[in-house]
């Protein structure tokens, strides 16, 4: 039984029926594997693609994500640094390239969490 709490089991992406099992086949540092999700949970066996083109809103939130960080970072180096136009706009281009992986992942999780029918069940666990 697990006593995982909704939001770290979020946080950490883990299947929102059981709260146990990785949504993701590969943790995040394996770059090239980042966005390999399971079928289904490894510990429960709930489905994590209830319909054919399921992730397609969940572009909207990494969208959103992206937005608000990148400005973020842009702002914060541009009112606290002197820097070149050039090397202002390479780092900002750095740290979107950088966040890509956390922000995909996080707003699949999120999307499957809000909008895929699973809800938590101790008996699963």
């Amino acid at each position: 039984m697990s006593n995982t709490s909704y939001r770290k089991a979020l946080f950490t992406g883990k299947c929102p029926a059981c709260r146990e099992g990785s949504i993701f086949k590969h943790p995040i540092s394996e770059v090239m594997h980042f966005a390999e999700m399971h079928p289904q949970c490894p510990v429960c066996g709930a489905g994590f693609e209830p319909e054919p083109g399921f992730y397609f809103g969940s572009m909207f939130i990494t969208y959103a994500f992206n937005v608000v960080l990148v400005t973020l970072a842009g702002v914060t180096m541009y009112y606290f640094w002197s820097l070149p136009e050039w090397l202002f706009l390479l780092l900002v281009a750095v740290i979107a390239v950088g966040i890509m992986p956390y922000s995909f992942r996080m707003s699949r999780v999120i999307w499957l969490y809000w909008f895929g029918g699973l809800r938590y069940n101790q008996r699963n666990s």
